[in-house]
């Protein structure tokens, strides 16, 4: 049986997914699971006028803020290309040095729907083996099922779904490689 090693979940609510992903990967971690990826450094709480987004890169930092100060007025994307692309590199190298049990990463947004961002990483990670949970939102669902190609599975937004899953496909991975 093939093991399906691309998914997503989509928590419903401003930050649950966020808040999902973190508490799945401090659980891993505490088994011992090697994770690789980024974070949302705070989960959203509901401040309206928090609009900063700060990555924390797996496992253990750093943090790095991918957006800029436009100023009060400014209608345009605060996204900023330069550190989003720059902390892509840092985990990819990670990987490439480190290697890893899974990858996580908080989203599959904007940069990733236009064929940047962690995209690079994901493909890199699948290419070695090493299974990608993806956080998603409804705006860019399609966009990453056009990535996926059929492949990812989509789990439930539980706790339980998703460590089961991870836990699944990791340890799959690893009786592959003690067969090899």
């Amino acid at each position: 049986m093939t093991m399906t090693t691309l998914a997503s979940v989509l928590a419903p609510g401003r930050g649950a997914t966020d808040r999902l992903l973190a508490d799945v990967v401090s659980k891993l971690q505490v088994q011992g699971v090697r994770v690789i990826g980024a974070l949302c450094a705070r989960p959203w709480n509901g401040d309206a006028g928090h609009c900063d987004s700060d990555l924390l890169l797996l496992p253990d930092g750093p943090v790095v803020r991918i957006t800029q100060d436009l100023g009060s007025g400014s209608v345009s994307c605060r996204m900023d290309a330069g550190a989003l692309e720059e902390a892509v590199g840092r985990a990819s190298r990670r990987l490439e040095a480190e290697g890893a049990d899974l990858v996580v990463l908080n989203k599959f947004g904007l940069s990733e729907a236009e064929g940047r961002g962690f995209r690079t990483l994901i493909a890199q990670a699948l290419s070695r083996g090493v299974p990608v949970l993806n956080g998603l939102s409804d705006t860019h669902r399609a966009a990453f099922e056009d990535f996926a190609e059929g492949m990812a599975r989509s789990l439930e937004p539980d706790e339980a779904a998703v460590l089961d899953w991870c836990r699944s496909v990791t340890t799959c991975q690893s009786t592959q490689a003690e067969e090899a």
